[in-house]
C-alpha cells in the first residue's frame, strides 16, 4: 500500500511518498516510490505486547486520524547478522493510517518514555531455544 509522508523522516526528508510491502508475519518493508532507498521495519508488538504511547495531537491532526481510522504501527529495524542482533528503535514509531494512506515518523520524548530505546536488539525480546 502506498503512503503519503506527511512528517518528514528525519535525515531523510526529500521522502514524499512510500510503499509498504509485507515480508513476513513480523517484518515489513517501507520503500521510497522515486528512489530505492528502503528501511526493514517490524510490528513493535511482536516483541514488546505491552508497548504503548500516547499519539500527540498534531500528529492526529496531520495523518487525519478519526474515530474509524485502521492504524498501523511499525518500529525501524537495523538489520545485522544473526538476526538477534538486529535493532530496534522503539523511540521513533512510524505510524499509519490506512484509511487515509497518510504516515508519518512519531518521534517520542524519552523524558516520558524512559524504557523506549532507539537501538534495542532484538535478542533482548526474543527467548532462546
Amino acid at each position: 500500500m502506498k503512503f503519503s509522508v506527511k512528517n518528514p523522516i528525519p535525515g531523510f526528508e526529500n521522502i514524499k511518498e512510500v510503499e509498504i510491502t509485507k515480508i513476513d508475519d513480523f517484518f515489513v518493508k517501507m520503500q521510497d516510490v522515486d528512489s530505492k532507498t528502503s528501511f526493514t521495519m517490524i510490528n513493535p508488538y511482536a516483541l514488546r505486547p505491552d508497548y504503548e504511547f500516547d499519539i500527540p495531537t498534531p500528529y492526529k491532526n496531520l495523518l487525519q486520524i478519526g474515530d474509524n481510522s485502521k492504524l498501523e504501527l511499525y518500529a525501524i529495524v537495523a538489520i545485522s547478522s544473526p538476526i538477534e542482533e538486529s535493532t530496534v528503535n522503539f523511540l521513533a514509531p512510524v505510524l499509519c493510517n490506512t484509511t487515509a494512506a497518510t504516515l508519518a515518523q512519531i518521534v517520542l520524548d524519552n523524558r516520558y518514555y524512559p524504557n523506549f530505546g532507539q537501538a534495542e536488539k532484538i535478542s533482548a525480546y526474543v527467548k532462546k531455544q
